[in-house]
């Protein structure tokens, strides 16, 4: 069938769908589908368009379907039980992370009382999603700062003044930025998962002394009962700069994650573990994080997240060990086919005492904020194009580490 036939009503295409479905001949049925799905009526486009995705699910179409439903939602988001099935495929995908996201968008725009407790108690206890799955994203970086140096030509030392060459200054440049991660979930028992994950991400340039990549490899135990997930982890990490190893932690990580209501969830994190710098030994230490993060839907369209976090780098040089703590607001709204998201952070970094050269002990205020949006409009196999542009202003007491930085990213991302 190459076309639906001409002359149909809406009515009778809808008919014929279904009995190419029925017939076990679904690629003649999501054509009709899509014809209608160009109908000027809004109530048969919509309608089309659900039973697509609906017929895709069906079919184990996972990512098709999501595309399909996000569709929908892009013109009718306050239609509840679309919503709910997005959620649905998206646990199916094993993305928790925006299932969960979708049922609070959900419950914020308004369930009938019997719906919101079915709908929070599935949200409480997801599936684990699939066994394998993993993101990539690419993108072009035009930057102003690459490798996030200081602008100034001498810095004061305890010596005497110290000229900067150009290299060690900041410098401007056009890179590509690619990252992606793996995971394989093994099922223990109803409540217990071990996961292997892989992930990496690089800032690649023209000028490879600027080349910033970094992979890690961990192992992870999944714990989830009711509505909690606890997961304890340990893994590896690796960073490289123009091309030759920076440095590498071995580190020891415990993730809980807490539904607040049906609208908003918590989730912290502790970490642990230890960096050796290869070329600096004396920057080689303990290294300590925690986060705390409650994110909220505000309506079907709005949500937003705020995060405190803390850090200790703990060094065999006190010089260079540091604390540093700050919180960070991120909100997201969706408009037509476009999600539109803002960020900003504020942190502030202590040196426990001043390194040799430099005259001042380290103390920096660092801020952070940037705008982008997802163009869903042009997805193309479950990705959609991503725009974002970000300052940085790190102000430091120590001359070498302050700076400023304009960076944007073109690039493509998942579409959901």
């Amino acid at each position: 069938m190459a076309s639906p036939p001409a002359g149909l009503s809406p009515f009778e295409m809808f008919k014929l769908a279904e009995a190419m479905r029925d017939a076990h001949r679904p690629r003649d049925a999501e054509k009709i589908f899509d014809a209608l799905a160009h109908d000027p009526d809004s109530e048969i486009r919509a309608e089309a368009r659900f039973r697509k995705g609906m017929m895709l699910a069906e079919e184990k179409r996972y990512r098709a379907a999501a595309v399909t439903f996000r569709a929908l939602l892009d013109e009718k988001p306050n239609a509840a039980r679309v919503r709910l099935e997005l959620a649905r495929i998206l646990a199916l995908m094993g993305n928790d992370v925006a299932a969960r996201r979708e049922f609070r968008e959900a419950q914020a725009a308004g369930l009938p009382p019997d719906i919101a407790i079915a709908v929070d108690r599935f949200a409480r206890s997801l599936p684990a999603g699939k066994p394998l799955g993993g993101s990539f994203e690419l993108g072009f970086l035009p930057d102003s700062n690459v490798n996030r140096a200081t602008n100034a030509r001498t810095l004061d030392t305890v010596i005497a003044p110290l000229v900067l060459s150009r290299d060690a200054r900041s410098q401007s440049g056009l890179g590509i930025r690619a990252a992606g991660q793996g995971y394989v979930r093994i099922p223990l028992s109803d409540t217990f998962s071990l996961v292997p994950r892989l992930s990496g991400q690089g800032n690649i340039y023209r000028q490879d002394s600027f080349n910033d990549i970094s992979g890690s490899a961990s192992l992870a135990l999944e714990w989830q009962r009711d509505s909690d997930r606890l997961t304890p982890s340990i893994g590896q990490s690796w960073r490289w700069y123009g091309n030759s190893l920076y440095a590498r932690t071995q580190a020891l990580g415990l993730d809980w994650l807490h539904p607040a209501g049906p609208r908003a969830q918590i989730e912290a994190q502790l970490n642990a573990g230890r960096t050796h710098y290869l070329n600096n030994p004396l920057q080689d230490g303990g290294l300590y994080s925690g986060s705390l993060s409650y994110e909220r839907a505000l309506g079907a369209r709005t949500g937003a997240s705020l995060t405190f976090d803390v850090t200790r780098q703990a060094a065999d040089d006190p010089g260079y060990a540091t604390w540093s703590g700050g919180g960070s607001l991120l909100g997201w709204r969706t408009m037509g086919r476009t999600t539109v998201f803002a960020s900003v952070g504020l942190h502030r970094l202590e040196g426990d005492e001043r390194l040799f050269l430099f005259p001042d002990r380290r103390r920096e205020w660092f801020y952070q904020a940037s705008l982008g949006a997802t163009l869903r409009q042009l997805t193309f196999a479950g990705f959609a194009p991503l725009i974002r542009i970000s300052y940085e202003r790190n102000r430091s007491t120590v001359g070498i580490y302050d700076y400023h930085r304009l960076s944007s990213q073109i690039g493509v991302t998942r579409a959901f």
